[in-house]
């Protein structure tokens, strides 16, 4: 495929910047790479390899001879700027929610059902951060002995609230030390030397949206339309890296032994499971870079059932959302020949 015409949408937002790396690592084929954000961003500067590349103001009618569009805009901007975008012809990949349980735009994750890509019709779905970091660690365990439920504990990192959630927490810290009193603004309690069990707003049985979004997304993803998902999402007082323990109900047993050498043997994944010497995944560990770190690997009996309990880490900025973009991209630029 030749080179193509790469617009960011978003660009000066964490998720954007991270998507200006990844293009880079990605040695994506980029003839022409345009960032766009709001009026306020307008006219900075930013670098790009040995480039320098200027913001621009994202408007209705920019869209005009750009090939692929890589959303990391907010929701109720999404959805006025990206039918825009697809009338231009556009192919779109978006890291927003709008589009995730349309039946008519495939939802990805390149480790996982990379043929969906080609299902698209100009929208490719960027799934949410934690169902990426769970579905990259688990679903060739899934291939192996049939997932039929799952109960998921998530401890989300301030940073998956974009920065203003990473200062809000830094300024926390620093008001308590300083026996200051802490007013909270982007959560609805104090972050700082806390826990908040509530992301998203809650449904009328007392499911957030957030916990919803691993059940909903990974029946699409997995084309497993049975999956149960009891999930719990619970935001930490960690600047990088979402963490996640698994428990896994499976239809064949599965050995200790075997789910570690699968995990092992998975693209994507770092099995870090060696309980002697202390190791298991981290936040700190797994902060920017695009693996997700596997490990605490450990089986029990729920009646007749095999269960294999895990616990993963990744980075919910690259991983989680700009670098599985860009790996959409690039799949999709070497099958189309």
């Amino acid at each position: 495929m030749s080179e193509l015409t790469v617009a960011i949408l978003g660009a000066t937002g964490e998720v954007g910047k991270e998507m200006l790396n990844s293009l880079l690592e990605h040695q994506i084929p980029i003839k022409e790479l345009r960032l766009f954000a709001s009026k306020r961003s307008t006219g900075q500067k930013v670098a790009f390899g040995d480039k320098e590349l200027v913001i621009e103001t994202l408007t209705t009618d920019c869209f005009e001879g750009i090939d692929v569009v890589l959303c990391a805009l907010d929701d109720d901007i999404a959805r006025i700027y990206l039918p825009e975008a697809k009338k231009q012809g556009c192919l779109i990949i978006d890291n927003s929610s709008i589009y995730r349980l349309d039946e008519d735009v495939p939802l990805v994750v390149p480790e996982v059902n990379p043929d969906d890509i080609f299902t698209n019709q100009g929208i490719i779905a960027n799934p949410n951060c934690s169902t990426i970091i769970a579905l990259v660690a688990i679903a060739q365990l899934h291939k192996k002995a049939t997932i039929n439920s799952m109960i998921v504990s998530t401890y989300q990192a301030v940073s998956g609230a974009g920065k203003q959630g990473i200062e809000e927490l830094e300024t926390q810290v620093v008001d308590i030390s300083e026996g200051k009193s802490v007013t909270p603004h982007v959560f609805p309690y104090q972050i700082a030397y806390n826990l908040i069990p509530q992301i998203g707003g809650f449904n009328a049985e007392g499911h957030s949206s957030e916990e919803m979004k691993l059940q909903n997304e990974g029946r699409k993803i997995l084309h497993h339309p049975t999956l149960d998902v009891t999930c719990t999402c619970v935001r930490v007082p960690v600047v990088r890296s979402h963490s996640e323990a698994i428990t896994l109900f499976l239809d064949n047993d599965l050995s200790v032994e075997e789910a570690r050498q699968i995990i092992s043997e998975t693209d994507g994944v770092k099995l870090v499971d060696d309980l002697d010497n202390q190791g298991y995944p981290m936040p700190l560990d797994t902060s920017n870079q695009d693996l997700v770190y596997v490990g605490r690997i450990r089986k029990s009996k729920v009646g007749n059932q095999s269960v294999i309990t895990l616990w993963c880490c990744g980075d919910q900025v690259r991983k989680g959302a700009a670098t599985n973009a860009v790996q959409i991209l690039e799949h999709y630029i070497k099958h189309s020949n």
